[in-house]
């Protein structure tokens, strides 16, 4: 379940943004059989390799990224980015962009998409972002 909580907002006003979801202990979700995370690299194809980037490298970047400061963790109690950011799904693809526009080879990353629920996706590709 979705458990966003701002710590700049009354519990008040956090209750009126983000309504049932709202959970002053945290945000938190439990995903099983699905996926959370898709990653679009694009770039021209290496006429060697055949490849835009090799998958093994980009799978090695995926968990140095994502997965070592995020799986099984408390977003606003165990990840320091979001003890001053509100823990939205938005802001959790901000943080897995940064993250990988980090190793990624420059100009490789054109999207990242977030699932937070079967209906619910946020797809963010740099300053321009799409909830679905």
């Amino acid at each position: 379940a979705c458990l966003p909580h701002s710590k700049s907002l009354s519990d008040e006003e956090n209750l009126k943004l983000f309504g049932k979801c709202n959970h002053p202990n945290g945000h938190g979700h439990n995903y099983k059989g699905r996926k959370l995370i898709s990653i679009l690299a694009a770039g021209v194809i290496d006429p060697v390799s055949g490849m835009v980037m090799n998958l093994t490298d980009l799978k090695e970047y995926m968990q140095e990224a994502i997965m070592e400061p995020l799986d099984h963790k408390n977003l606003d109690k165990d990840v320091p980015y979001f003890s001053e950011v509100v823990s939205t799904t938005e802001n959790l693809a901000v943080f897995i962009w940064d993250n990988l526009q980090k190793l990624l080879p420059q100009g490789i990353l054109y999207k990242v998409e977030v699932h937070e629920t079967e209906q619910n996706v946020v797809v963010y590709k740099g300053e321009e972002t799409i909830v679905k």
